[in-house]
């Protein structure tokens, strides 16, 4: 049997850092950088530059923790918003996710994570007293909790729910249905089972 070639050390970092990324195996990240040090240097050096950009000039917005240039970002900063509607979300592809709908017109707090007791991640890992002192301003009139339907998104949203509730907030959460174009043979029986007890006339 053919021995593996060991990589020179700096092939070997760029490897072991795009398998940082979700998804990503050992030979996905070999044939990214393969590709990019062979046939997309250009590619390369704009990779590594926009990366080093976003490292050194997003921060956190500090109404909704997305990530932002300035110290607000552009859906908080929009007047045009509803400010009573408070969409709190896991992940910043969450809320464009939401965004892509054009049905939501309110602002959002995004948690940059859930509640993982497995994994170590409680609540300070999704800070939960920032959520709660965001959420009880005074103008939001009511969280949608729009984690995702998972049992870490769903203990997340139990937790969220039970402390902002206890801050005399009105709290809902998205409701899961059978998606569109479906077959129901094909839908899991939680799916079916919630969406026989929200259904409507």
């Amino acid at each position: 049997m053919q021995a593996e070639l060991d990589d020179a050390a700096p092939l070997a970092a760029l490897i072991a850092a795009l398998r940082r990324l979700p998804g990503v195996g050992v030979k996905s990240a070999r044939r990214m950088a393969y590709h990019l040090l062979q046939h997309d240097q250009p590619g390369a050096q704009q990779l590594a530059s926009a990366l080093g950009n976003a490292l050194t000039e997003l921060r956190h917005c500090e109404r909704c923790n997305t990530f932002t240039e300035a110290p607000i970002c552009s859906v908080c900063a929009n007047p045009k918003r509803d400010p009573g509607l408070l969409c709190v979300v896991e992940t910043p592809a969450d809320q464009n996710v939401i965004e892509a709908t054009h049905g939501y017109r309110g602002l959002y707090y995004i948690l940059m994570g859930r509640l993982a007791p497995l994994s170590g991640a409680g609540a300070e890992a999704i800070g939960l007293d920032r959520v709660v002192e965001r959420a009880a301003d005074g103008v939001v009139r009511e969280v949608i909790l729009a984690t995702s339907f998972t049992a870490e998104g769903d203990l997340t949203a139990h937790y969220l729910g039970d402390a902002l509730r206890a801050r005399g907030l009105t709290v809902t959460r998205l409701a899961r249905g059978v998606p569109a174009g479906s077959e129901l043979e094909y839908v899991d029986a939680g799916t079916i089972a919630w969406a026989l007890a929200e259904r409507r006339a």
